[in-house]
């Protein structure tokens, strides 16, 4: 179906447009939505006689986007959710999920704004976009944890999904114990140790016999 754009519509083109399009696309979405008219004499008439008036209301949409994007661009969002040891959710956070926690922060935003092709399904630090305008566009951060102290860590920058954090693997005792072998000419590893109980145990049979 051929239509004419009312507004700007990444991949397709710009206000005044005619292009080429599903004709699912355009009953389902564009026509509906005010995007676009059906390409055909009367309707560029129309938008012709009307484009004045169409441009300054994107105008103002713009703006008002603007402002939005302004105060959302950037910003930390926590959701907690369940979640096994692995950081695999036991279910996802959709495209509606973050429009609920955005509607509950005072940002109101439309399904066709967030521009997440994949549902989140892990916990960690990821980055949604948004689409708040054919020419504004921000990106926020949700912190996807099984718990508020969680998503603390997850803030100041640790992977709750790795081995050593699902196993309990303290980061800052490793180091310590690494800096002590470098610094001590007597410190033993594991393995070291374990030879020289046997060497001990080996002078001990001896001195027996």
């Amino acid at each position: 179906m051929d239509v004419i754009l009312l507004e700007r519509i990444a991949k397709l083109g710009q206000m005044g447009d005619t292009v080429k399009v599903r004709d699912g696309y355009a009953r389902n979405f564009l026509l509906p939505q005010g995007k676009a008219l059906r390409a055909n004499n009367a309707n560029k008439t129309r938008f012709e006689a009307e484009r004045a008036v169409l441009e300054a209301r994107n105008l103002e949409r713009k703006s008002e986007a603007e402002q939005v994007g302004d105060k959302l661009g950037g910003k930390t969002f926590v959701v907690v959710r369940s979640a096994g040891e692995t950081g695999q959710l036991y279910g996802s956070v959709a495209a509606r999920d973050v429009i609920s926690v955005l509607s509950d922060n005072g940002f109101i935003i439309g399904r066709s704004q967030v521009d997440l092709n994949n549902p989140i399904k892990t916990i960690g630090m990821h980055t949604v976009p948004l689409a708040l305008h054919p020419d504004v566009n921000v990106e926020v951060i949700f912190n996807v944890a099984r718990s508020a102290d969680e998503a603390e860590r997850q803030s100041k920058g640790e992977d709750l999904t790795s081995a050593d954090a699902i196993y309990g693997v303290d980061e800052e005792e490793v180091a310590a114990a690494a800096e002590a072998a470098a610094n001590d000419p007597d410190y033993l590893d594991d393995e070291e140790a374990a030879e020289a109980r046997a060497l001990e145990a080996g002078d001990e049979d001896q001195e027996s016999a």
